[in-house]
């Protein structure tokens, strides 16, 4: 990304904090009473994660993994890697996975896929954001903030090259 790129709002703070609310409300009826584990995806999901924890009113646990199938790049590579995992025996728990956005679904559907395996009683996905039109692996999303369009976006824990993730709001970077 160069400097002469501009970033156009797309989803503006006080949407994001509206909708955020809302995901909480769902979290909180789904699970009344219960524990959950809440697993975020680093590094992108970290500003999604920690502002829905905060409306997240149930007895809760937060780790965090890390997964890359980027690098650097835009694009995915289609190998997905885990570089750092949680500590924690997962058996017979609520797990909430928190991702930033499901894009192609590939490494989403990875994750997934270790963490039933591991046996969680329950495992659901929280994600800020997806891009339908990239989809390569179908991934159902039980907590979706927003669905965008096929655009590259930015902001509120998005990165490009690790720029822009403390962006309050997601924007679209305009050449």
């Amino acid at each position: 990304m160069e400097n002469s790129e501009k970033i156009n709002v797309l989803i503006s703070e006080e949407e994001i904090e509206k909708r955020i609310k809302e995901l909480a409300e769902e979290i909180n009826n789904d699970f009344r009473g219960e524990k959950v584990i809440i697993i975020g995806v680093l590094k992108g999901s970290f500003m999604f994660l920690s502002d829905l924890v905060k409306k997240i009113n149930l007895d809760t646990e937060i780790y965090f993994i890390e997964v890359s199938s980027y690098g650097d790049g835009t694009t995915t590579s289609g190998v997905v890697q885990m570089k750092k995992d949680i500590d924690r025996d997962i058996k017979d728990e609520n797990v909430i996975i928190v991702e930033d956005i499901i894009d192609t679904g590939i490494t989403m559907s990875k994750v997934m896929e270790i963490i039933k395996f591991r046996g969680a009683k329950t495992v659901r996905l929280a994600s800020c954001s997806s891009k339908p039109a990239r989809r390569r692996v179908e991934v159902d999303i039980d907590y979706l903030g927003f669905e965008v369009e096929d655009k590259f976006i930015v902001g509120y824990g998005l990165d490009c090259a690790q720029k822009y993730r403390n962006l309050p709001y997601i924007g679209v970077v305009e050449e």
